[in-house]
């Protein structure tokens, strides 16, 4: 498939402008995000309504596998992998050795004479290239086997069976091509080293060891794009697709293991002491020291191993990754978490909640980690929707994992104080829902992972510290970088942004900002009801940004072209005035500018010397038409004390300072 070519749609007028899509990565399948529609002048109602639309997207439409209300179509689908791992760690060579097994399932309505895979950790390959700091880059994957329908593979291009490695992504020439709702085994041999500590997401530092991206992974073929095949260059994060993992995992006996998944052998690698203590997290009101600073080490905290190893087994169902931490030195707290009813029988169910931790992080709060997890998760599962994997764990990890999520797990490095360590908590935990149930791509459309945990820990952190506005100190950094003229529009792929400063911005600050802006225009309930639709809708299946449009559209019930093109697909600027006030008759006459570019309802609220404060809403139709000001009459008695504009702070206004009157 070529570079998809990008329509402008205009839901009112019916005006249809097609742009190219620039920058295409690769010549590889599949479409980028939207770029902005360009200015045309004298159709100023054109300019604010249009919403660039890919025609990848309405294909999917076309075809049943969405719909235009925002939800999956009757004939919706995607692929589904089961995965086999083994894997040993060696800590002295620092090596991991492994061996996959993926049954892949075509259940696309396509025939597929070749499949795709990432192999993440080729970051590290000399060859690779990359866009985020690798100071570790001497040795990708050292392939021994790769094997497709039960036959050894060789490298190298052609047209018959065999494999090629471009960077982190593999392309398999299959011996037979996979019909659909056929499958296809696929088998790989390996070894890879574990990154020092520096690595992105993850690595070692001589004492704990984060292992993630360790396995050969499916990459996604889906809908709207077919194959994502974008290469991994270390900012923009990923896009994954779902299947059921079986793992095993061997090291040293006396070392802890957590990782995504339910250990399925206790008996065989924890002692009686750390199973019985474990067992009463599940009921206890407090948190329960499950391993302590005497209890570690083989045949305390472990069994001891017959000849020194043990191997620990992990089954994880319907999640899109698997990560794993390790470390002789660990501490082990452990909780619950009630989460509602997460399996829809109608009984309250509860989730474990656990850290990993080494006891000279206790400066960093690392004591109350599990704490701060169960409140997350609660917290969380309430104003979202019921947290429904087996458990939650925050692991300490090498300095470089800063804060990081996987499926049913964050890595969290570094130094913190009280009020950062539960926010890296709490936002990694949101991740749980956003990507991880809700399959955005992350590469893609950042924002759409980062942008809603950053939002959702708003939400959180005022119900843990009290009165804490998070709301606020996200907007700052992005009205900050607004005002200097570095942003960039939200429509962006990630690698393409020019620094990380504006990716960051973007992606967490200006979004969870941005959705402060949208339960401003919808109200609380209705922003509510459509942002928890959205999820429902697209749990364990993979959304566009199009798809969360359409749904917010479909809940609210109204059309918000407006609202998408000037805050998802622009970079204007929010800057509304009071301009001039003046007596007219028993009124006042009170005239407010749109000094930005970007159009918003003005709340006005009037404060009067005696009375409730008198709320007026001019709506953000009145500036379609290109107008830069327009008028209000309101009463002059009671005496008027103070007009202003947004005093609740919910619109990402420049300049709160001109829409105050008197000034």
């Amino acid at each position: 498939m070529d570079c998809t070519v990008l329509a402008a749609r205009t839901r009112l007028a019916g005006l249809l402008v097609v742009f190219a899509l620039a920058g295409c990565g690769s010549g590889r399948t599949g479409s980028s995000a939207p770029q902005p529609a360009p200015d045309r002048a004298g159709t100023a109602a054109a300019r604010v309504m249009e919403v660039p639309a890919m025609v990848a997207f309405d294909r999917a439409v076309a075809n049943g596998t969405r719909v235009e209300s925002g939800a999956p179509g009757p004939g919706y689908w995607q692929q589904w992998a089961d995965y086999r791992l083994e894997a040993e760690l060696n800590p002295v060579s620092k090596r991991l050795t492994g061996t996959s097994a993926i049954r892949y399932h075509n259940r696309s309505p396509d025939t597929l004479a070749t499949v795709y895979i990432h192999l993440l950790h080729n970051i590290f390959a000399p060859s690779s290239r990359r866009n985020t700091n690798v100071p570790w880059a001497v040795e990708g994957y050292e392939l021994s086997r790769v094997a497709a329908q039960g036959a050894a593979l060789g490298t190298g291009a052609g047209a018959g069976p065999g494999y090629e490695v471009d960077g982190t992504i593999m392309r398999i020439r299959l011996p037979r091509p996979l019909v659909p709702g056929g499958t296809a085994d696929l088998e790989f041999a390996y070894r890879i080293r574990i990154p020092p500590d520096g690595a992105p997401r993850g690595g070692q530092d001589g004492e704990v060891y984060y292992i993630s991206y360790w396995y050969p992974q499916m990459a996604v073929y889906d809908d709207v794009n077919g194959w994502q095949t974008d290469q991994y260059y270390g900012n923009a994060e990923f896009y994954m697709g779902y299947g059921n993992y079986d793992v095993a995992l061997t090291v040293p006996a006396g070392w802890l293991v957590t990782s995504t998944g339910t250990l399925t052998n206790a008996a065989e690698v924890l002692s009686e002491q750390t199973r019985a203590r474990l067992d009463s997290a599940r009921t206890a009101g407090e948190v329960v020291r499950v391993v302590g600073e005497n209890d570690r080490g083989a045949g305390k905290a472990t069994a001891r191993g017959g000849d020194g190893k043990l191997t620990w087994r992990f089954r994880a169902e319907n999640v899109r990754d698997v990560a794993w931490g390790t470390s002789k030195d660990y501490l082990w707290d452990a909780t619950h978490a009630v989460v509602g009813d997460a399996d829809g029988d109608g009984s309250t169910d509860t989730t474990r909640v656990d850290a990993f931790w080494r006891p000279k992080m206790r400066s960093s709060h690392w004591d109350q980690a599990a704490r701060y997890g169960r409140h997350s998760v609660e917290f969380l599962s309430e104003y979202l929707w019921p947290y429904p994997y087996p458990h939650m764990t925050a692991v300490d990890g090498p300095t470089s994992c800063g804060g990081m999520e996987y499926p049913m797990m964050t890595c969290i490095g570094g130094q913190w104080d009280t009020l950062n360590m539960y926010e890296v908590v709490v936002h990694e935990i949101a991740h749980m829902w956003h990507p991880m149930q809700v399959g955005s791509d992350e590469k893609r459309f950042a924002w759409m992972d980062e942008g809603f945990a950053q939002f959702t820990q708003s939400q959180a952190m005022p119900d843990f510290f009290k009165g804490y506005d998070d709301e606020a100190a996200n907007r700052q950094p992005y009205i900050n970088l607004a005002i200097a003229g570095g942003e960039v529009e939200l429509m962006r792929h990630g690698d393409r942004f020019p620094n990380y400063n504006a990716y960051g911005t973007a992606s967490y600050y200006k979004t969870a900002t941005v959705l402060v802006a949208l339960r401003g225009v919808l109200g609380r309930d209705t922003f509510e009801r459509a942002f928890r639709e959205y999820g429902r809708r697209w749990q364990y299946k993979h959304p566009t940004p199009y798809d969360f449009f359409n749904t917010v559209e479909d809940v609210a019930g109204r059309d918000l072209s407006w609202f998408w093109r000037t805050w998802f697909f622009e970079t204007w600027k929010l800057d509304q005035a009071i301009d001039t006030v003046a007596a007219a008759g028993d009124s006042l006459e009170v005239v407010v500018a749109n000094r930005g570019r970007a159009p918003m309802p003005v709340h006005l609220v009037v404060t009067r010397s005696e009375g409730e404060p008198q709320r007026v809403e001019i709506p953000v139709s009145v500036w379609f038409s290109g107008a830069k000001r327009t008028a209000v009459r309101i009463a002059r008695e009671p005496a008027i004390k103070m007009i202003e504009i947004d005093p609740g702070r919910e619109f990402p206004d420049i300049d709160r300072g001109n829409g105050m009157w008197p000034r």
